[in-house]
């Protein structure tokens, strides 16, 4: 595991890095490169679809030549120092509080923020300066779709980030009623759907102020999606953010993290011999397993991983490891995020080959939510998540809303190729 850059440069490189790297989170930097890469593939599918004359441009009225003003300055340099008191904070911190938490807590540096508030409001006042006139004027530009990427990235990033944090804290509900204040601030606890159903919605709600056609829009981010999705699971598995599956009792763990094979007795004793650590994570002695062998092509972690050194700090003390990060699971689980890595990849690639192929608009997002639901409703059978109890059935949520998507999908599927009917029957 490699819950940040310090652990990946000592371990490949069998260096002492630099502390600064300790900061440079590994489920964070996925984040970021989930993000680039799919802001990347929809600018580029949204071109596509601008190119072939299903997507047109937009005339706004802009004035231009104006120099900066005071809100705009203002803003720069809250900006700015929000991202100076935590950033400098962070790399001046000798407290060793970890980067999650001193980002969600009130520590910071006043200088760094000061500076950095300065040097943001200096850009703009010198951007606008540049562009000043000595009469503005009023002026109509033509924006096309894909210009408008970056704005769709910001919302879906905000908004993901707050819906994630809802439905996280719903399906824990127990635990939020606890301590409100501090799960609401808390880096922790993310669901995607949660993320996934509050971003759409607030990119729908732009793309319409925006008369952008929303069936072509969540078209080209149908395999966006999924490949976000793909690469943000790279981020929980070299993390071990706890999104794990359920125990392999086919194996135990080692005092040096590595799975190894055992006996049904061994396997009970290692559970009594950390009771306490599965009773806290568990609330019950009735603790969901299953017992797979590793086949001989496979390498064990595939179906059995400990995740040492996970980022979460949890199960027991690695030999001969001290500071942070020095924990590994008693009993080895399955690796759920790293399948989900190579199931969305696949999947990102299957809708990529069929993105020219499917004509009618709204049936490639369609076809995104069967595959998607499809993925998650699977790989929840053997991943660690808070059940409920509805009519005798004990669904997570992760099951309930995936099958809403394939149920919705379904439906979506069927209505696009009516609606698309309708409109050419209307034409004629």
């Amino acid at each position: 595991m490699y819950p940040n850059l310090y652990f990946f440069l000592k371990d490949t490189f069998g260096i002492e890095p630099w502390a600064w790297t300790k900061f440079v989170n590994a489920f964070g930097f996925f984040v970021a490169i989930a993000f680039i890469l799919s802001a990347i593939v929809l600018a580029t599918e949204l071109k596509r679809k601008e190119r072939e004359g299903l997507l047109f441009p937009v005339e706004e009225e802009i004035i231009t030549g104006k120099p900066a003003t005071m809100q705009e300055l203002i803003v720069n340099a809250l900006l700015g120092f929000l991202v100076g008191f935590k950033a400098f904070g962070i790399f001046l911190n000798s407290e060793g509080i970890p980067p999650q938490d001193y980002i969600f807590s009130t520590r910071g540096s006043w200088g760094g923020g000061i500076l950095l508030a300065i040097f943001f409001a200096g850009l703009k006042y010198r951007e606008r300066a540049k562009q000043k006139l000595a009469k503005p004027e009023k002026r109509k530009i033509r924006i096309w779709p894909h210009e408008r990427v970056g704005d769709i990235t910001i919302y879906a990033a905000i908004f993901g980030f707050i819906g994630a944090k809802l439905f996280d804290n719903f399906e824990n509900w127990d635990r939020f009623v606890q301590n409100p204040i501090e799960n609401l601030l808390s880096p922790s606890g993310l669901t995607f759907y949660g993320g996934l159903i509050c971003a759409t919605i607030a990119i729908l709600w732009y793309a319409r102020k925006k008369k952008i056609s929303i069936r072509h829009l969540v078209d080209a981010a149908a395999p966006t999606l999924m490949l976000a999705y793909a690469l943000g699971r790279i981020g929980c598995q070299v993390s071990g953010d706890g999104d794990w599956g359920i125990l392999n009792s086919a194996y135990v763990t080692s005092t040096s993290g590595k799975s190894i094979a055992t006996t049904p007795d061994q396997f009970n004793q290692t559970l009594d011999a950390h009771k306490t650590f599965y009773l806290s994570e568990f609330g019950t002695d009735s603790i969901p397993r299953m017992s797979v062998k590793a086949p001989s092509f496979l390498p064990t972690w595939m179906v059995a991983y400990a995740y040492p050194h996970n980022v979460n700090e949890q199960g027991f003390q690695l030999e001969g490891c001290t500071g942070n990060h020095c924990n590994a699971l008693p009993v080895p689980v399955f690796p759920t995020p790293f399948y989900e890595i190579v199931a969305c990849l696949i999947l990102f690639l299957l809708l990529m080959s069929l993105r020219k192929k499917i004509t009618i608009p709204g049936q490639m997002f369609a076809i995104y939510l069967v595959l998607n639901g499809l993925e998650r409703f699977f790989v929840e059978k053997i991943r660690v998540n808070t059940k409920y109890d509805i009519f005798g059935f004990h669904p997570t949520q992760a099951e309930i809303i995936s099958s809403f998507l394939i149920i919705a999908g379904v439906g979506f599927f069927f209505w696009s190729k009516k609606y698309a009917q309708s409109r050419q029957a209307a034409k004629r």
